[in-house]
């Protein structure tokens, strides 16, 4: 990924690398603006190529992930999107689950800049970053209930960063609630806030001063935060796929609560 300032990694995936020389810190942009950085089938493809590019550029030694514009962070997979699924209970294909840079063997550290809306599947994304650096105006919701879906993976990994009563809460609401950037910051989810627009400049700087510590002894240190934590995570993935089976409505069914949600126009509580 190095040598221009700027590529595409993949459809909907950039790789914004003018400040790898001076610091060592890669952005990688979800760029699909128009679709509120939802993503699809080659998003999902292109993340995982890029975290696991990662691996073997040592210039990379942090990453800043963000949204292009400000309107979104990332709004989860694209509704559009149409994966077939096993009939069996015991197995789940969801393509969302290979977007992170954990879930890639990537330990080089992630700082994730909000702006906006960041719900669903954004979740699978912010819960494998170090930490997060939010807009005052950024909002937090997970919409999987209101659907008739269970929030299986997006719950384990926020309950990991969150007290629990939080992460219930942010689950259990649906569509009702939308956690903000002030309270997100109060609950610990959010280790900083800054004006809007500000996320990604204010993740850079924090990425830097962390890029430029040796980056074994980095690397090292966040492999052993994530071991500290992954018994507990590792247990409640397995479970995943069984529960989202017996609890999800049909697609059909889903489709139906999503489109009425549309025609009705969103309603929702602030907190």
């Amino acid at each position: 990924m190095t040598g221009a300032s700027a590529e595409a990694a993949g459809p909907g995936v950039r790789v914004d690398s003018e400040a790898v020389a001076e610091t060592g810190v890669a952005v990688v942009v979800l760029d699909r603006p128009a679709r509120l950085n939802a993503i699809d089938l080659a998003a999902a493809a292109a993340l995982a190529a890029v975290w696991r590019s990662f691996r073997h550029d040592d210039t990379v030694r942090a990453v800043v992930l963000t949204g292009s514009g400000t309107r979104a962070f990332c709004t989860g997979i694209d509704r559009s999107v149409r994966v077939p699924q096993p009939t069996s209970p015991y197995s789940i294909d969801d393509p969302l689950l290979t977007i992170g840079p954990k879930a890639n063997d990537l330990w080089k550290p992630v700082v994730a800049a909000v702006e906006g809306l960041a719900c669903g599947g954004a979740f699978y994304l912010l819960g494998e970053c170090e930490f997060l650096i939010a807009s005052r105006e950024a909002r937090f919701f997970d919409p999987h209930t209101a659907y008739g879906m269970v929030s299986a993976y997006e719950s384990v990994l926020m309950a990991q960063r969150m007290p629990y009563g939080e992460a219930a809460r942010l689950a259990l609401t649906g569509t009702a609630e939308r956690l903000s950037a002030t309270r997100a910051y109060e609950t610990g989810l959010v280790s900083e806030l800054t004006e809007p627009g500000g996320a990604r400049a204010a993740a850079l700087r924090v990425a830097a001063v962390i890029a430029a510590q040796p980056p074994h002894a980095v690397q090292g240190t966040v492999r052993a935060l994530w071991a500290a934590r992954d018994a507990a995570r590792n247990h409640a993935l397995a479970l995943a796929p069984q529960l989202i089976a017996l609890g999800n409505l049909r697609p059909d069914e889903q489709a139906r609560l999503f489109e009425g949600r549309k025609e009705g126009g969103a309603d929702y509580r602030l907190r």
